[in-house]
């Protein structure tokens, strides 16, 4: 089932989309508050909507960002795109990044939708797309088993980390990080896809099999497979609740895909930034098959922001 919120009538709607048309919940009814449900009773209620609602065709409706998730985690777990990225100095990935998924949190605050405009960064130079798979927590876990993390899913959006790496480069510096450098804007869309969709084309390992690809002003950059990352996702799931608690909602990027799911990757590997960084004017479409379509235009930022350098201090301690 595909669960998309919309804006209609100048209001936000959760629907159930078939063909090309949306089927509309009460109002009142948030993605979050069907997530928060759980997967049968969202696919129970969804079916009920479908039978007994007319449907509103998607043209006159606008796309949102199907759910605004408490937290995202973006994981790093594709060995061509760490290869990719780590090309420059001349190394492939670290030892470590093989002995478990690594992740960061970035700002559930800056989801944006398909169609939207994404601007450039404040200061930026060097705005590029990631190429990911978003999964939908449907369940709170902690400490979880992979199996019982599976079963955790609530479903699957496609996820577009953008970056700027200039602000990245000297952040992570600094040993930590990223910060601004993917603070701006991460795109949900365009809707999610349940879980039980997929149930039937997990491999004997766990891994799904889709075609993912990217497209800048029409011209594909990048092409991968999902079962090409390091772990499945149901691995991921039970990575982030080691220790920890994950809660309906939740979302966790898979990481950027290989094969030029960034731009970044590229760079690397050719010792030049061919493509160049995207620009203003620029439109990046993502495909996951099984999924759909996301596609948003870049356009100019606000002007770079005076920041004043750290003061030298005394170090007195009197």
């Amino acid at each position: 089932m595909r669960l998309a919120t919309v804006r209609h009538e100048g209001a936000d709607r959760v629907g159930v989309v078939l063909d090309d048309g949306v089927h509309l919940f009460d109002a009142g009814t948030t993605m979050l508050d069907l997530v928060r449900g759980g997967l049968p009773a969202a696919l129970g209620v969804g079916a009920a909507v479908a039978a007994a609602t007319p449907s509103v065709p998607l043209d006159l409706v606008r796309l949102r960002a199907p759910i605004e998730p408490p937290t995202i985690r973006d994981f790093v777990a594709f060995e061509e795109h760490v290869e990719g990225m780590r090309a420059g100095v001349g190394s492939g990935p670290a030892p470590a990044w093989y002995e478990a998924p690594t992740f960061y949190f970035t700002n559930p605050y800056a989801v944006v939708a398909t169609e939207d405009d994404v601007f450039v960064p404040p200061g930026s130079q060097q705005l590029d797309y990631e190429l990911e798979v978003g999964v939908v927590v449907g369940e709170t876990g902690h400490d979880l088993a992979p199996q019982a993390a599976h079963e955790a899913i609530f479903g699957y959006t496609i996820m577009n980390d953008w970056s700027a790496r200039d602000l990245q480069r000297r952040e992570m510096a600094v040993n930590l990080g990223p910060a601004k450098g993917k603070d701006s804007a991460t795109t949900l869309g365009p809707w999610i896809v349940t879980a039980d969709e997929f149930e039937d084309r997990h491999d004997a390992e766990g891994f799904l099999r889709l075609h993912l690809s990217v497209r800048v002003n029409e011209v594909e950059i990048g092409r991968d497979l999902l079962s090409n990352i390091g772990w499945p996702l149901s691995e991921l799931v039970a990575y982030a609740s080691v220790g920890t608690w994950v809660r309906p909602g939740d979302v966790l990027g898979s990481g950027t895909c290989g094969n030029g799911g960034c731009l970044a990757e590229l760079w690397g590997r050719r010792g030049e930034r061919v493509p160049p960084p995207l620009q203003p004017g620029d439109v990046v479409e993502m495909t996951v098959e099984g999924i759909g379509t996301i596609r948003n235009r870049v356009v100019e930022g606000l002007p770079k922001p005076v920041i004043a350098p750290a003061r030298p201090r005394p170090r007195d301690r009197d």
